[in-house]
């Protein structure tokens, strides 16, 4: 069963930086591409950013490009997003999730997030 962790959110104030980290487990991590999203309250979930299974083709919303990366780490099956210049707008619950909704037969779930927070 796949299981996700995401960790390292927290309050900061504008301008700056968290690094958030996933955990994944029950699936061969390697073999997929991998997702962060937010949600603020009272928005939809958006796609904050997205990375190749090996790492090497990157993806980030407009409203983030430049200011955030994803990594990943195949061998400690963990994904990351480095935030810098972090702004009140940022302000959400973060996931990461594989791209895939069904692995090995089995429906994905969202795992817990973690709420970032961005205020002075």
């Amino acid at each position: 069963q796949v299981q996700l962790v995401e960790s390292g959110g927290g309050l900061v104030q504008p301008g700056e930086s968290l690094r958030l980290s996933c955990a994944a487990s029950g699936f061969t991590f390697s073999y997929h591409p991998m997702n962060w999203y937010r949600q603020a309250p009272g928005k939809e979930r958006e796609l904050v950013a997205s990375i190749s299974s090996s790492g090497r083709i990157t993806n980030y919303a407009d409203s983030v490009k430049g200011r955030f990366t994803i990594s990943r780490d195949n061998t400690k099956n963990t994904v990351y997003l480095q935030m810098n210049s972090l702004k009140p707008e940022d302000t959400a619950v973060y996931y990461c999730k594989p791209q895939s909704t069904i692995i090995d037969g089995s429906l994905v779930y969202w795992g817990q997030g973690t709420q970032v927070t961005v205020s002075s």
